[in-house]
């Protein structure tokens, strides 16, 4: 449970002893494609957008990763493709339907090898992300053409059906009200998390900024949390620099809710901005928003982070209930085609933090939550010590999340996964890569994992319910012959 009592408001601004940590890289991976083939992804999915990609295209599964128990981790992709150029009056957004990702990621011990362990990551299963009810969708109207030059028509994905209606990318799907509206289909998921019992998940997302949680199994909406209204826009627009030109207040496009936490004990999520708000914008830019989320009540808190060297923040995962490790980041490296500097987590704690919800501009920054002097890692120096110069890392790196133990050089060590996103242009950005580090109690003292339920995909459960029969009608059997 967070405690935000106002005894120890004068640790707002503090610094965190930096732990020391002794992190060792021990596997690095990549995924290229699926039993569909490569590029491809598990959605069956077989028609093409609106920039001629297909719909099943694999790629981005960085921007958001959680570790959901065993082997296996769910990621999430952004946006869609728009990284190809094709319609600037959307962002060259298309109806790429929002989804999840099941993975199942091996480690397997490398004598030998040039890292201790060989990471092996396989896709499982894609999970499309609908609504039960009636979404809002854009009509394509005044807004060109496909990359075919036909006329764009209409967001919403064709695969739409009376009781799923699909979230996908597409930058005009959306209807009255601010951004916050909870019918609007366009979707841009940044973050993932898993509820303790394993059958929910959680995203958040950039437009709104949302959180939703939908059924795992199905990909069904559950909910859409109420966040505070400071983070909404009042003027939408398809095309981004419009929509930014057009508030003074909420946050900035494609700069949402870019990372999500959830606490161990699964009733808390710890939603952070990846920039400023507009009413928060100084020279500097240096004051992005916490935002946590009571999953059972939904009442909201803020707080303050300021960033150290980074541009913006990309992913938050919780250590216990109120210390977390922040991805800071710049957005340089393989993908910009320029020099990554800065991929850094540092420790934060939320005991004591001001909530600054009433707060912007300077009086929120003052009342900032303590932080690490010096990151608990940082990924650029990390990889220089394996021969990776800073055009080879990714710039995009945006998925964090704590992994299953192994034993390694005599002891236990915990994991931490790093993912990034590659914009789903593997020729430019790479491809979807992980990075497993490993890590001791004394390197991060007072980490707690989060315990997530084993549950059976649905064709396990199937199987179990076939074989529960047959033995039932064995047992049937057997009365009927004593019987007789």
């Amino acid at each position: 449970m967070l405690r935000n009592t106002g005894i120890a408001l004068a640790l707002s601004c503090a610094v965190i002893a930096p732990a020391n940590a002794q992190l060792v890289l021990l596997a690095q991976g990549q995924l290229t494609g699926s039993a569909a083939g490569t590029g491809k992804d598990l959605s069956g999915l077989g028609y093409t957008l609106e920039n001629g990609l297909p719909a099943n295209i694999l790629g981005g599964i960085g921007s958001g990763l959680s570790y959901a128990g065993g082997n296996t981790f769910l990621a999430v992709p952004d946006r869609g493709p728009n990284a190809t150029a094709y319609n600037g009056l959307i962002d060259d957004t298309t109806s790429y339907i929002s989804r999840f990702q099941t993975l199942n990621m091996t480690l397997t011990a490398s004598a030998g090898g040039a890292l201790p362990f060989t990471l092996t990551p396989q896709l499982q299963k894609t999970t499309l992300l609908y609504s039960p009810t009636a979404l809002n969708y854009g009509s394509g109207a005044g807004l060109g053409t496909k990359s075919d030059g036909t006329p764009l028509g209409s967001g919403a994905p064709v695969v739409n059906s009376a009781g799923q209606y699909y979230f996908s990318g597409r930058s005009d799907n959306y209807g009255a009200g601010t951004s916050a509206n909870p019918a609007n289909a366009r979707f841009d998921p940044e973050a993932i998390r898993v509820s303790n019992d394993g059958k929910s998940v959680f995203i958040s997302d950039e437009y709104g900024p949302y959180v939703r949680q939908f059924d795992r199994a199905t990909g069904a909406l559950v909910k859409t949390f109420t966040l505070p209204t400071n983070l909404d826009v009042a003027t939408l627009s398809p095309h981004g620099d419009t929509e930014i030109g057009g508030n003074t207040v909420g946050r900035v496009a494609n700069k949402g809710m870019e990372g999500l936490a959830i606490t161990p004990d699964g009733k808390t999520l710890v939603g952070i901005m990846q920039a400023a708000l507009e009413q928060d914008a100084d020279k500097a830019g240096k004051l992005v928003r916490i935002v946590t989320i009571d999953i059972a009540t939904g009442e909201t808190h803020e707080y303050g982070y300021k960033l150290t060297n980074g541009s913006g923040v990309s992913e938050i995962v919780a250590v216990n209930d109120h210390q977390f490790l922040v991805d800071e980041r710049d957005g340089k490296g393989l993908g910009d085609g320029s020099t990554a500097k800065v991929k850094q987590l540092f420790l934060i704690d939320l005991n004591g933090a001001a909530d600054i919800t009433n707060l912007s501009g300077k009086a929120a920054l003052d009342k900032a939550v303590a932080k690490s002097s010096t990151p608990f890692l940082d990924l650029v120096n990390e990889l220089a010590k394996q021969g990776v110069d800073g055009a080879g890392v990714p710039a995009k790196i945006e998925g964090v999340s704590f992994g299953q133990d192994v034993a390694y050089n005599g002891g236990t060590y915990h994991t931490l996964y790093l993912a990034n996103d590659n914009d789903f242009v593997p020729g430019v950005a790479g491809a979807n890569q992980f990075y497993v580090f490993g890590f001791q109690d004394k390197d991060l003292p007072g980490y707690v994992a989060q315990s997530v339920a084993a549950v059976p995909e649905p064709g396990v459960w199937a199987m179990l319910i076939a074989g529960l029969g047959m033995i039932g009608g064995m047992l049937r059997r057997r009365r009927t012959a004593a019987v007789a």
